[in-house]
C-alpha cells in the first residue's frame, strides 16, 4: 500500500563540490518512491531546456559576478515557473539540486555580492517560493574537490579538462582557488545558523550509505512516513 505524505513538500540538497548531493538525492528519490511517494527529482541550475542551456554558459564561459548571479536566477525563475511549483501544486515531493542557498554561498560568501540584495532577488526569481527543508551536505572542501577531481591541480585547473566516464567535465567553478571554495563551505555554514529550523547540517565526510540513512531519517520524519518501503518494493530488492 502506498504511503501518502502529509502534503505536498519542496526539499533541496546543498553543498559544497563534491559533497555527494546528487548521489544522495538520487537514493532519496529511490527510497520514496519505493515507499509509494509521488516525487520529482530535478537540478540548478537546469531542470527545463531553457535553464539547461543557461547551465552551459554559466559554468563554462567567463562572467561577471553580477551576470553569474543573474544568470543562475534566470534559470531559477524558469525552473520554478514551468517544472517546481506545479509538481507542488499537484501534491508531488520536490527534490532539488541546489537552490537559494548555493545563491547566496557562491555569488554572495564566495564571489562577494551583497548578501542582501541576493536574498531579495532570489524571492524574487522564484515568486516567494522557498524550501520546507533543506539538507546541507557538509565535507571539507580538501575533500570535496578530491572527490571531483579538481583538487590536484588546484587552484590553477585547466578548463575543459576531461572528467571520469559518466560525470560533467570539470567546471570553470571547480577551477577557482582554494580560498574561494573555503567561502563557500563558510557561507553555506553561516546560512544554515541563520535558519536552523529549515537547514539541517549532515557529516558528509561518511560513506554514502551512512550518509543515506542519515537523510532518509530526516525526510521521512518530515514527511510523516514509515522507514519501511512498500511489500512489493521489498519483492522486488530481493530478487
Amino acid at each position: 500500500m502506498s504511503q501518502q505524505p502529509r502534503n505536498a513538500s519542496f526539499i533541496t540538497l546543498e553543498g559544497p563540490e563534491g559533497s555527494g548531493k546528487s548521489t544522495q538525492m538520487e537514493r532519496l528519490r529511490k527510497a520514496l518512491e519505493d515507499r509509494g511517494v509521488a516525487v520529482l527529482a530535478t537540478r540548478e541550475p537546469g531542470g527545463v531546456p531553457v535553464a539547461e542551456r543557461i547551465r552551459e554558459v554559466v559554468l563554462h564561459e567567463p562572467l561577471a559576478p553580477r551576470a553569474e548571479a543573474l544568470l543562475f536566477l534566470a534559470a531559477r525563475a524558469q525552473h520554478v515557473e514551468e517544472v517546481i511549483r506545479p509538481a507542488l501544486q499537484a501534491g508531488k515531493v520536490v527534490l532539488c539540486d541546489r537552490f537559494h542557498d548555493s545563491t547566496l554561498a557562491y555569488q554572495g560568501y564566495g564571489l562577494g555580492l551583497d548578501l542582501e540584495e541576493l536574498r531579495r532577488i532570489c524571492l524574487f526569481a522564484s515568486d516567494g517560493l522557498q524550501p520546507d527543508l533543506t539538507l546541507l551536505l557538509d565535507v571539507p572542501v580538501k575533500v570535496g574537490l578530491k572527490r571531483r577531481g579538481a583538487w590536484m591541480n588546484q587552484p590553477h585547473l585547466a578548463l575543459g579538462l576531461a572528467a571520469a566516464p559518466g560525470r560533467e567535465t570539470i567546471t570553470r567553478i571547480d577551477n577557482r582557488p582554494i580560498e574561494f571554495h573555503e567561502r563557500v563551505r563558510a557561507g553555506f555554514l553561516a546560512e544554515a545558523r541563520r535558519d536552523p529550523r529549515r537547514v539541517r547540517i549532515l557529516n558528509a565526510n561518511r560513506s554514502p550509505e551512512a550518509v543515506h540513512a542519515e537523510v532518509c531519517q530526516l525526510v521521512l520524519e518530515v514527511l510523516g512516513l514509515t522507514s519501511r518501503p512498500r511489500r512489493d518494493a521489498q519483492a522486488r530488492g530481493g530478487r
